[in-house]
């Protein structure tokens, strides 16, 4: 059987997988390129389903002021603000210092 969100969850992970190395994009941002403007809550329930699957760079979606908000879906204690610092970011207090430099606006999709 076939979720009603399965189609919604490709479309956002196909949208984070063009995030370029040493860049994030925010929750509200994908929701946007989809058409969905209101649907950041659902965007990050995709990403929170998205831990287990490699090919997705869930790291690099954060909220709309660069917190790492969905930091404890991660393994390890740090691996997220690991992975963006290992792409050259600053992360302190799990923000991310120069988010507008670091950001990324997803074209308009699908």
């Amino acid at each position: 059987m076939v979720k009603s969100n399965d189609n919604f969850f490709e479309k956002v992970y196909a949208i984070a997988k063009q995030i370029p190395f040493g860049k994030v994009t925010s929750y509200g941002a994908i929701a946007k390129a989809l058409g969905t403007a209101r649907s950041a809550r659902m965007v990050g329930w995709a990403m929170n389903a998205a831990h287990n699957l490699e090919d997705v760079p869930a790291h690099r979606v954060v909220n709309r002021k660069g917190l790492l908000t969905g930091k404890h879906h991660f393994d390890g204690t740090n691996l997220m603000q690991q992975l963006l610092e290992s792409e050259g970011m600053v992360v302190v207090n799990n923000q991310i210092i120069d988010f507008e430099m670091h950001f990324w606006e997803p074209e308009m999709s699908v």
